[in-house]
């Protein structure tokens, strides 16, 4: 079997655009190319600095020049240079590891859906990435001969919202690497240091967007922070790179008072809030470690794999009601409802004033962490691609 892969959204470079789909592809393929077992798989990606650490036998990297950031020239090279390299590569199958299809070819295709959050939350997001989103991935899940997804509550989107046949639909769940795991208490203490980290904080990790629901996390922190006895020295770091429709959440911190401004540098007080930006795989498990608890008050997730990260570090996790994040964290997080300030703030000071709650959700963060891996997810991904080109 031959299988062509398009990884055109794979980037190592930093930036919200090395998040989330880009981590699927980057982990996925390092994960399959463990799994070929006979079967020859290219993967097309545009990241020149990709690489496996050794050469991995039937499975080969073409890298293209096309601008894969910019959505008008991707979707132009899909649609017409990629069903041309499928055929000449005489691929039996080809598989868009995020959201979408060649439309134009013969050959039957997998498409990985992570989410319908420009469907289902179509205000929070910019008119022309909801129209070309929608149409395409509703296209390519139409034509796939079997759909991907990354989790049952998106499996159910698809068919909600684009009439597929549950048949033609599998749930395949992301994994988490190995990097994510407890690390030594001085090593962990070194980097609070060194970043000028507090204590006690809260963390945040994922893209600054309209859907990940900051304002409310900034707007409970603060309250909290104002009457809980308890919070008065406990921080919050906010990190992840800019996407889009993210003015609010600077202009709402700064009007809260979490800012510290130039006040706060004067006076050499540190921030309450901090924005780190994008901050790099190879230390997003010291700052899991670092910080006291993970928060995750997100309105929609297609999976949430920053839940997961910060589960499999040993850190203590608060994440919102919406089903994908419930079927990640178990029974391994404080789940609150998405919009419930007050049952956000309850969650806070549990976390800090319940000693044995705080140990219990490290413990279970661990084994729930274990369920997931990107071997699986591979072996799995495998299973799906027998089954599109022998099962008809």
């Amino acid at each position: 079997m031959k299988v062509v892969v398009n990884a055109q959204l794979l980037n190592t470079r930093g930036g919200y655009r090395g998040a989330g789909v880009s981590n699927y592809c980057r982990n996925l393929l390092t994960a399959l190319a463990e799994e070929t077992d006979g079967k020859q798989v290219t993967a097309f990606v545009n990241d020149r600095d990709f690489r496996f650490p050794q050469r991995r036998p039937g499975m080969e990297l073409r890298y293209t020049r096309w601008p894969a950031a910019d959505p008008v020239p991707r979707i132009i090279w899909e649609q017409t240079a990629l069903p041309l390299a499928a055929m000449t590569a005489q691929g039996n199958l080809v598989h868009g590891l995020v959201n979408t299809l060649p439309l134009a070819t013969r050959v039957p295709g997998v498409v990985t859906v992570h989410d319908l959050s420009f469907i289902r939350m179509p205000e929070r997001f910019p008119r022309l990435k909801r129209f070309y989103l929608g149409h395409l991935c509703r296209a390519s899940a139409r034509r796939a001969r079997r759909v991907i997804a990354v989790s049952r509550q998106t499996a159910a989107d698809v068919r909600a919202e684009f009439g597929v046949d549950s048949r033609r639909v599998e749930v395949v769940y992301n994994g988490v690497g190995e990097q994510f795991r407890p690390l030594p208490v001085s090593e962990v203490s070194d980097f609070r240091e060194l970043m000028g980290l507090p204590n006690r904080f809260l963390l945040y990790v994922g893209t600054l967007e309209p859907r990940k629901n900051l304002p409310h996390l900034l707007r409970s922190f603060a309250s909290w922070r104002a009457k809980s006895a308890t919070g008065r020295d406990v921080g919050l770091v906010v990190a992840g790179g800019k996407g889009w429709h993210y003015q609010e959440i600077f202009s709402l911190a700064a009007e809260l008072g979490l800012m510290g401004g130039d006040a706060g540098e004067t006076s050499g007080e540190r921030p309450i809030v901090q924005f780190p930006g994008y901050l790099p795989e190879r230390d997003l498990c010291l700052w899991y470690n670092a910080a006291s608890g993970f928060v995750y008050p997100s309105l929609y997730e297609g999976f949430g794999l920053p839940v997961l990260e910060a589960m499999a570090s040993g850190t203590p996790v608060i994440c919102s009601d919406t089903p994908s994040l419930q079927e990640v964290a178990g029974d391994a997080a404080l789940i609150v409802p998405a919009q419930d300030q007050a049952a956000l703030q309850d969650a806070f000071e549990r976390l800090f004033t319940d000693q044995g709650a705080s140990t219990a959700l490290r413990k279970w963060g661990l084994r729930q962490a274990r369920r997931f891996s990107w071997e699986r997810a591979a072996k799995e991904t495998m299973d799906v691609y027998e089954s599109a080109v022998n099962g008809g």
